[in-house]
């Protein structure tokens, strides 16, 4: 923590205006000599904005314009972890002012996606609390309370100029290679010109007067020190002419008029910390501490966006991924323990979140580090839950009828380890129920498995099935394959091995890889006989399987030549 300029309080809750010149007093006229007094001082002597400790009130303040982006997710965890880890409130507050972007559709998106992450608010909407209403449209009169005591007290003045005179302003200080700031043309009207224009009905903006020279600076949380020169600035808009206050002027009152204590945000907003601190002297509100979080960046370092792929919270809620796995991930982009782990629930996050340990520069957004971390959080779920979640996708797609039972159990378990979404349970039971065999042998790689006496092999297995040796061992369960196996590798004098295996794998899955064998087969003959695979799933039962055996041309294959067309059509 660094050293205050003025006492012993803390730096955090200290915001400094050092003005390097006194203003002279003629600029300003009588009606705001209160602002002067506020403001001047000798070139050396620090201004400070000072906060006595008060309990943790953080927001998250969305604007409804479109979906929840994996940043804005990010923040507000941050948010929520920094409230419940400190005791305090989570503030939910809509930022509805955008009228023409701003729809409901968004908001109610907003609301789901957060509530699925498991980021439940304290205070408002769907809540309520002490502090609403919780959508800056519903808090007009509020701004134009706060406004119009800043326009009786000198802060504030009427500006008339119209766009036109605006953009020739602009120009001017282009040419001079100047800040494009205000020149203060109404700053110094006296009360005959204002009430003048008035009368003429003339339509005026609401001008904040900015000292014009000196720095202001705060210690953010995250970043350090960081100054401004007040110079830079220039009187700044905060009620337009049509009478709606602008963005920095609703936060500000906002911000201020709920308590809030905290104030965690994109580093985007960094800039506009200097026209709030100014407006939260004017309004004589105590200064919140702020926190400015770096932006989430793409692999290439650029700043996310869509063309980088999945963006938003929904996006990866419909592409499977699981709320604890989205929340884990997030709040390691910037944010660490100070040990190896990367595995948190959002309980043991909350135990261990502290805003000093949020890094300062930006974090990559690396879906694949997501998604495995996915991975890792579906295999720690209850074995009952992660079969409730899988059943009812496999039920929900169309490849089984049912979404419970004994089939779906032992599937689950079978095919987890190969699955990191829930999406990909889909992929991992269709490939257990094909048969691609023809494609198979068809392969470079299972050419050994063919020089191995596998049409040998296939007329011995065949001979199996065909006297129920086979089906009756399946019947029995794992121990009896097991036994059975064990029994047909003496027969054929193949000790149990690769050698064994391998062309039972081959022949029995259509397959050269793929999850534990045994299992595979006994989960085969499981969906053949219960019923509960839909028909559309494209699953070929052993019965079918063990008719392509039969018409499989061997010397064909040997040769390298495709297997019978008769087979392929069975496959398919």
């Amino acid at each position: 923590m660094a050293t205050s300029l003025i006492g012993t309080t803390p730096s955090w809750m200290r915001i400094s205006i050092i003005p390097e010149v006194a203003p002279p007093s003629s600029i300003f006229r009588q009606s705001c000599l209160f602002f002067h007094k506020r403001f001047r001082s000798s070139s050396r002597r620090s201004f400070s904005i000072s906060a006595e400790d008060k309990a943790v009130r953080v927001r998250f303040a969305p604007s409804p314009t479109g979906n929840l982006h994996v940043g804005g997710a990010r923040t507000a965890l941050f948010n929520y972890l920094f409230a419940r880890s400190k005791g305090g409130k989570f503030v939910l507050r809509i930022e509805d002012t955008d009228l023409e972007r701003s729809t409901k559709e968004s908001e109610d998106a907003l609301l789901r996606d957060l509530s699925w992450l498991g980021l439940h608010w304290d205070e408002g909407p769907g809540v309520g609390g002490d502090y609403g209403p919780y959508r800056q449209s519903e808090r007009n009169s509020l701004y134009k309370q706060h406004a119009e005591k800043l326009l009786e007290s000198g802060y504030v003045y009427r500006c008339f100029c119209s766009n036109e005179e605006l953009e020739k302003m602009k120009e001017i200080a282009k040419l001079k290679q100047l800040p494009p700031v205000y020149t203060g043309k109404w700053a110094t009207a006296t009360d005959e010109e204002v009430q003048e224009e008035l009368a003429k009905g003339t339509p005026y903006t609401y001008r904040f007067r900015v000292p014009k020279d000196g720095s202001l600076k705060i210690n953010d949380l995250i970043r350090g020190e960081v100054s401004w020169n007040l110079d830079t600035l220039g009187d700044f808009v905060i009620m337009r002419s049509n009478g709606q206050p602008v963005y920095n002027f609703c936060v500000t009152v906002d911000d201020a008029t709920m308590a809030i204590s905290h104030v965690i945000r994109a580093e985007e907003h960094l800039p506009n910390t200097l026209r709030q601190a100014l407006i939260y002297k004017a309004l004589g509100f105590s200064m919140p501490s702020f926190a400015h979080v770096s932006l989430i960046l793409a692999p290439d370092r650029s700043k996310l966006s869509k063309r980088h792929g999945a963006t938003s919270v929904g996006q990866f809620r419909e592409m499977g991924y699981l709320p604890q796995a989205m929340v884990n991930y997030l709040a390691l982009l910037g944010w660490g323990d100070g040990t190896e782990n990367e595995f948190f629930t959002l309980e043991q996050l909350v135990e261990k979140f502290s805003i000093g340990r949020v890094n300062k520069g930006g974090a990559i957004f690396d879906s694949t580090k997501l998604r495995w971390m996915n991975g890792q959080h579906l295999g720690a779920l209850p074995s009952e839950e992660l079969t409730k979640l899988v059943g009812e996708r496999w039920k929900s797609t169309g490849i089984l009828t049912e979404s419970e039972g004994t089939f779906i159990l032992e599937a689950v378990q079978l095919l987890k380890d190969g699955i990191d979404l829930i999406t990909d349970a889909d992929k991992a039971l269709s490939n257990l129920l094909s048969y691609p065999l023809p494609d198979t042998l068809n392969s470079p790689e299972a050419k050994p498995v063919l020089e191995d006496k596998l049409s040998e092999f296939s007329a011995d297995l065949i001979a199996a099935y065909d006297s129920g040796e086979l089906l009756g061992a399946l019947e029995e369960g794992h121990a009896g394959w097991q036994k059975w196996v064990k029994n047909f590798g003496k027969s054929l004098k193949r000790k149990v091995g690769k050698s064994l295996f391998m062309p039972l794998r081959v022949l029995l899955t259509g397959k050269l890889h793929g999850p534990d064998m045994g299992a595979s087969v006994l989960l085969l003959h499981r969906a053949e006989t219960c019923g509960v695979v839909a028909p559309e799933a494209g699953f070929v039962t052993l019965n079918e399987r063990f008719k392509m055996l039969r018409q499989l041309d061997w010397e064909a294959l040997i040769k390298d030549q495709s297997p019978l067309e008769s087979a392929a059509a069975i496959s398919n």
